[in-house]
């Protein structure tokens, strides 16, 4: 549940800086993107963690309160919820290091490029990616609270209940 909310909390975060970094002017950008890699590295690392404890402990059974077809999409969408978390830092991660920049965490110590072509072609590709996936975990992320906020409208309130333990849990 806690990776759920940090990571969550760290994606909402780089998603603001990555999408809005430009428009705290020119002395400013250098110090938002500082943060945004090290957050992303962070996201990461938390995820893969995350994604190796998920695969460890089954998750609790879906609720009953859910259609066949809502747990087939819910089940769904946090698979593209792993994927994202991991493809998005990495895309960036790999977009910094087509530039040939080590990526400083939090001024503790660098986090080397990795391999890859240092071309105006290669910066490009990981840019839009990185770009593109951001927005597409946008939509993700508003499909998932649209999911809960359906569920939460309808009386489910257990079903928020089960991954926010300080909301409404039916006894």
């Amino acid at each position: 549940m806690w990776f759920h909310w940090v990571i969550a909390a760290l994606m909402a975060i780089n998603l603001f800086l990555g999408f809005f970094h430009e428009d705290f002017g020119k002395a400013a950008t250098p110090w938002l993107m500082f943060f945004h890699k090290a957050i992303g590295i962070t996201v990461l690392g938390l995820s893969l963690a995350r994604l190796l404890w998920r695969l460890g402990h089954r998750p609790p059974p879906f609720d009953e309160a859910l259609r066949p077809w809502e747990a087939s999409l819910a089940r769904i969408t946090h698979w593209l919820f792993y994927l994202m978390m991991i493809a998005i830092p990495l895309t960036g991660w790999l977009l910094s290091s087509s530039s040939g920049r080590t990526t400083n965490f939090f001024g503790l110590f660098e986090i080397a490029a990795l391999p890859v072509s240092r071309s105006d072609g290669a910066h490009d590709l990981f840019e839009d990616l990185h770009e593109w996936l951001g927005k597409l975990m946008l939509g993700l992320i508003a499909l998932h609270i649209a999911g809960a906020t359906k569920h939460h409208l309808q009386g489910h309130r257990h079903l928020i209940g089960r991954m926010g333990p300080w909301l409404y849990r039916e006894r």
